[in-house]
């Protein structure tokens, strides 16, 4: 099948290709400062106000399930090394209909983080003088604060116009800045104060499992996790894919897991018993807004405290800056695979698709409106996240199965049992979240189903040539499966309005056999092997140059 979207547009239009000049550091770091954010700053008093001492359990399902999640994109990584991969897996597998639903939800996930990043540092911000009237009491946005909010993300968008190898330069400075604060956290209040009691005394699980699950979507488990895929979505600018991408995405989910796991026990054992007395859920001390600054001012660590408001500026702004590069980059992989105007592949002289940029800053200035703190951003983005994550098994279950001759640089031993349970895993996390953020989530999909389905209707009705066929056959299992997860949501337990007809556990075992029955209906009605070939040379010939 001809593609238009070779290098032949006039040069009136712009350039179009990316450079390839990052490096297998590069890729692991732009991985490592995406997981390593503010989810480390917030995340484990969220998590603990949650579940108490069993957020050790959250985290390790949370890790558990990212690790299923991040070896599926290991090897599909290393197969596509295309920019905004995640978007273009399911477009492969199940033609234009599915291929257009997830890279929305890619592209979703990706233009929110950037504001979570800038929320935090406002939160953190509230220590110094100057931020008095950014926040309201219960931490959202004021007028002023909104006016910086845009502001500081504007910068973000700004420094990304330097170039790819600039940013991944800084990136890689500003990650071991971002991994060895953390890090001297654990070491320092670990040594300084650690009470074994705080696990026992008000029981390990206060509140029991529900807590535990609802920890992990809700109080920032997963969304500190998150992260490993921008390997992924760089890897258009990769200079040795196939090699480096696998290590970068399994390397950093490593690192991200020990550096989370050891913050949430440190921080647990460092309090003082008098700040949760009355239970985990009412855990407060001076300065809570700012976690770990407060407790290492309690404890009498002024300099950790100091060093930590610095982080609270640094480690945000870096995954913030890498999220606005993905963000840019999955919709130039949008305009590849046609779902959106061809214009959003127009790169400067830095090689960078500009006008991605500017729509991502637009859209974060956006999010700032209907979701103006960081906890309540997060439980929207982890689920937009889960779900763009659980088009990557099901499309790892097609290829296996009708392209299993394709030569993999890395090859998943027991790919065909860890593909359903990690996409059963994904849709969990996803109904964990809650039936208040999944409403609103719901209503996202429909404006991106109106806008990019509509750019697609325009492009056939025209004869644009990269014009994609919606193949609406192989995906007619997509609507189901975001209507009985919004049903199953809605007859829960979990979120505000959910109506409690499925008690817990009968509701994880609906989910999980809903799940497997969505994934297997949706191998059988997937693209032929001669149809997904097609779709692989239309892209992928021109932007891994043949390989």
């Amino acid at each position: 099948m001809a593609h238009s979207d070779t290098n032949t547009s006039p040069a009136a239009s712009g350039h179009t290709e990316l450079k390839r000049e990052v490096g297998v550091i590069g890729l692991l770091w732009a991985s490592v400062g995406a997981i390593i954010g503010s989810g480390w700053l917030f995340g484990a008093q969220k998590a603990a106000v949650a579940a108490g001492p069993a957020a050790l359990l959250s985290w390790g399902i949370g890790a558990v399930a990212i690790i299923l999640l991040a070896l599926i994109h290991a090897e599909l990584g290393g197969l596509f090394p295309v920019a905004g991969g995640t978007a273009r897996y399911p477009h492969y597998a199940f033609g234009g209909f599915a291929g257009m639903s997830f890279g929305w939800f890619t592209w979703l996930q990706a233009a929110t983080i950037a504001p979570i990043e800038v929320q935090a540092m406002i939160n953190y911000a509230q220590h110094w003088s100057w931020a008095d009237g950014l926040l309201n009491k219960n931490l959202t946005l004021t007028g002023a604060g909104f006016v910086v909010a845009a502001v500081l993300l504007g910068v973000f968008v700004a420094i990304n116009f330097l170039g790819v190898r600039l940013l991944a330069h800084t990136n890689s400075a500003a990650t071991v800045w971002k991994v060895a604060v953390p890090v001297l956290a654990i070491f320092a209040l670990g040594i300084t104060e650690f009470h074994g009691s705080n696990f026992s005394v008000h029981g390990f699980a206060p509140d029991g499992a529900k807590g535990v699950l609802a920890a992990i979507s809700t109080s920032g488990v997963i969304f500190a996790l998150l992260g490993f895929e921008q390997a992924i979505q760089w890897a258009g600018e990769s200079r040795n894919p196939r090699r480096d991408i696998p290590r970068a995405v399994l390397g950093s989910v490593v690192i991200g897991t020990i550096v989370y796991v050891m913050l949430q026990v440190v921080f647990i054992g460092a309090l003082p018993p008098e700040t949760f007395a009355d239970g985990w859920g009412s855990l407060t001390y001076p300065g809570i807004s700012g976690p770990f600054a407060g407790l290492a001012t309690l404890i009498g660590l002024g300099w950790l405290a100091t060093v930590l408001f610095i982080d609270a500026i640094i480690s945000p702004a870096g995954t913030g800056l890498v999220y606005i590069t993905s963000s840019s980059r999955v919709t130039y992989g949008l305009s590849r695979n046609g779902y959106a105007p061809q214009a959003l592949q127009y790169t400067d002289r830095n090689s960078v698709p500009w006008l991605g940029l500017v729509i991502a800053w637009v859209a974060g200035v956006l999010c700032f409106l209907p979701f103006p703190s960081w906890q309540r951003l997060v439980g929207f983005i982890t689920s937009a996240v889960v779900l763009m994550y659980a088009g990557a098994p099901l499309a790892f279950g097609v290829l296996r199965k009708r392209l299993p001759a394709l030569e993999r640089s890395y090859h998943l031993a027991g790919g065909t049992v860890i593909s359903p349970l990690a996409f059963a895993v994904a849709s969990l996390i996803i109904y964990w979240s809650g039936w208040d953020t999944l409403w609103r989530l719901g209503l996202a999909i429909v404006i991106g189903y109106v806008l990019l389905g509509g750019y697609s209707a325009y492009a056939a009705s025209k004869g644009v040539p990269n014009a994609p066929r919606m193949d609406f056959k192989a995906g007619q299992w997509l609507p189901v499966y975001l209507v009985g997860m919004g049903i199953i949501s809605w007859q829960g337990t979990f979120g505000e309005g959910s109506q409690g007809n499925l008690p817990l556990w009968w509701d994880i075992g609906v989910v999980v056999v809903f799940a497997l029955v969505v994934y297997y209906w949706a191998l059988a009605v997937a693209l032929p092997a001669v149809e997904i070939e097609r779709n692989i040379r239309g892209v992928e010939v021109v932007e891994a140059g043949g390989h």
